[in-house]
């Protein structure tokens, strides 16, 4: 009853590692999240890379127009997950928000299927020249379907990764070694998935027929959501909190309001609530905000009167946050276009390997198998060396991480521009180059996404507020979002542009026909905005401060591990502190080594029983 009193007062409160907790969570709970990681994957990633073919050959939208659909379904997929974030760090917890998504995602994917079956839902050819063919009650129910299904997409992914990351206690030094390692197994199911949906269920779609391919999405996802339900004895749950959005409003507009008043000159003077179990230092960073934790005269501290410095310190957070964000968004913006135009150039590639035909889509296999076997040895090899040198948890900071990312999707750009005009050139001549030839864009944007994926997940979870984690680790697919977004902007904004400067008076990348465009450019141009975005990334992982926050006093935080000196090495430095201590309560104190010499011998074997259980419960 105690614990659970515990909980309603500090809904913000980590969950304390008690011997129910021990036995809930850890990587056993984490299999069921990995098995709907890898299930759901299979569809979404299939169909990622596969709609924009879907698109053009079934619901007759021309090549820019199919591109961008696509790539605002995944912007709309990817900005949705705030709105899980938001649902699951507020109404629901984290398992039931996936649940609920979950079933919206199935009702969608069988939606899609019944219109890719039925001929009667499906469009007239209206001729070339046309954006789209698709009209009337069979329009409403296509973007209906593609609406829910981005809503169902990204509620779920809003919440997934912080409930696998919640089985994990970051403050614990094990875990937090475990959690690193957790961001990176999610990572890789996640490409065992994918894998799988663009060799398998790409294959079944383009020669058995589109609805299949749907089907099989559908019943993998459906099973997925299954597996996790199974999951819930064996997770933690973390309980819910107050609105994180209410307590960023509360904090703008304290500090709007308080702007007049004077801050005082020890941060000590500012408000803070000492019931919280969570309580994050002080920072200098936004000053401005820190108006809202003053006390008002004459009042006692009452929400929307005054905020507790944890309270503002978790705004500035999410704005120390930001730059990082607004610095990946190009990132996503490079792979929107393999996801869309490098599908489009292997319709005019040789897809043979032996006597093998390969379907176009089926090309992100190679990076996903590049990545299927570097994130195990990434995980094994590389962290524990790095972590020896660096004696960072993850090997080198996420921020390094997603740093290495953007440097080689700069470089994935610069080639993919390289293969473009190779493969154009020797289209002209009547030749066909291999599909083959664009795996050294994919493999390369597939190394860069490793990085910088598994970097900004566990970046966004670990350094948000307990009560924010949802939608902090949203913030990861809203850089997503974002870059989809900004690829639609962009081949509109290029195509307006170059249509006024070239000699053909034609865009980059206008119409159907991209033998008669030069998408090499296009490539090109995104590199050097890469580049120019790292050099701004630079700027901002350099000013980001990493939170600091107090230890969490229900973490154990054991005498001797394996890597430990031995309890006979440790026990006179235990006993020279407990001399210490006590000498420091007397007035005529001993020298610390006597009392630890003539201590009883009943004392050391307590102390040293102490060690010995504290070593056990880690």
């Amino acid at each position: 009853m105690e614990d659970e009193e515990a909980k309603k007062e500090t809904p913000y409160a980590p969950l304390s590692i008690t011997t129910e907790t021990r036995r809930k969570g850890g990587f056993r709970a984490s299999g069921f999240i990995f098995a709907l990681t890898g299930l759901e994957n299979m569809g979404f990633v299939a169909n990622m890379v596969s709609l924009v073919l879907y698109f053009i050959y079934v619901m007759y939208f021309d090549s820019s127009s199919s591109s961008n659909t696509l790539t605002n379904l995944m912007g709309a997929t990817f900005l949705l997950t705030l709105v899980g974030g938001f649902i699951s760090d507020t109404y629901l917890s984290r398992l039931n928000t996936c649940l609920v998504f979950g079933c919206l995602e199935v009702i969608a994917l069988a939606m899609v299927t019944i219109q890719a079956r039925s001929k009667h839902l499906q469009p007239d050819f209206c001729g070339a020249g046309k954006s789209s063919c698709i009209t009337g009650g069979k329009a409403v129910y296509f973007y209906v379907s593609l609406c829910l299904l981005a809503l169902g997409v990204g509620g779920v992914k809003g919440a997934l990764p912080a409930l696998g990351a919640d089985q994990f206690n970051a403050k614990d030094p094990v875990e937090a070694k475990a959690l690193a390692t957790f961001f990176n197994w999610l990572t890789l199911s996640t490409t065992v998935g994918a894998a799988i949906g663009v060799t398998a269920i790409v294959w079944v779609s383009m020669n058995r027929g589109w609805y299949w391919g749907f089907f099989i999405s559908t019943v993998t996802a459906f099973i997925g959501f299954l597996v996790l339900a199974m999951g819930k004895p064996f997770y933690r749950i973390q309980p819910r909190g107050e609105s994180p959005l209410i307590r960023i409003v509360q904090v703008m507009n304290l500090a709007i309001k308080n702007r007049k008043l004077t801050l005082p000159r020890s941060p000590d003077d500012l408000y803070e609530n000492t019931d919280k179990a969570e309580r994050i230092a002080h920072t200098g960073q936004f000053s401005f905000l820190d108006k809202a934790a003053i006390v008002p005269k004459d009042s006692k501290p009452e929400p929307w009167k005054v905020c507790s410095v944890t309270q503002v310190e978790e705004v500035k957070i999410l704005m120390r946050m930001l730059p990082v964000l607004a610095s990946t968004i190009l990132l996503n913006t490079c792979m929107a276009q393999l996801q869309t135009f490098s599908v489009q150039q292997g319709r005019f590639m040789d897809p043979q390997l032996g006597r093998l035909n390969v379907p176009t889509p089926s090309i992100p296999v190679i990076p996903l198998l590049f990545m299927s076997i570097l994130i195990p040895i990434y995980e094994f090899f590389f962290v524990p060396f790095a972590r020896k040198i660096t004696g960072h948890p993850s090997g080198i900071t996420q921020l390094q991480r997603v740093g290495v990312g953007l440097v080689l999707a700069a470089v994935s750009m610069a080639i993919a521009g390289i293969v473009e005009v190779k493969r154009r050139e020797n289209f002209h001549k009547g030749h066909k180059i291999s599909l083959f030839w664009l795996s050294f864009q994919y493999g390369i944007f597939g190394i860069a996404d490793m990085f910088s994926l598994v970097g900004l997940l566990h970046f966004f979870y670990k350094e948000a507020p307990v009560g924010m984690r949802s939608l902090s680790t949203s913030f990861t697919w809203l850089s997503l979002s974002f870059g989809y977004f900004l690829s639609s902007i962009f081949v509109d904004i290029i195509n307006a542009v170059t249509k006024r400067v070239t000699h053909s008076k034609r865009g980059w990348l206008y119409g159907q026909d991209i033998n008669s465009n030069n998408l090499n450019l296009f490539y090109w141009f995104l590199a050097i905005l890469s580049v120019l975005n790292f050099g701004a990334y630079l700027c901002a992982a350099s000013w980001y401060k990493y939170r600091k926050e107090e230890a969490d006093p229900m973490t154990p935080k054991p005498l001797v591990s394996e890597s430990d000196p031995k309890l006979s090495d440790v026990k006179p430095l235990i006993m020279n502190d407990s001399a210490r201590k006590v000498a420091s309560k007397t007035d005529d104190a001993s020298p610390a080594p006597a009392l630890a010499d003539d201590a009883p011998k009943s004392e050391d074997k307590e102390t040293e029983k102490m060690a010995v259980e504290e070593k056990a419960a880690a």
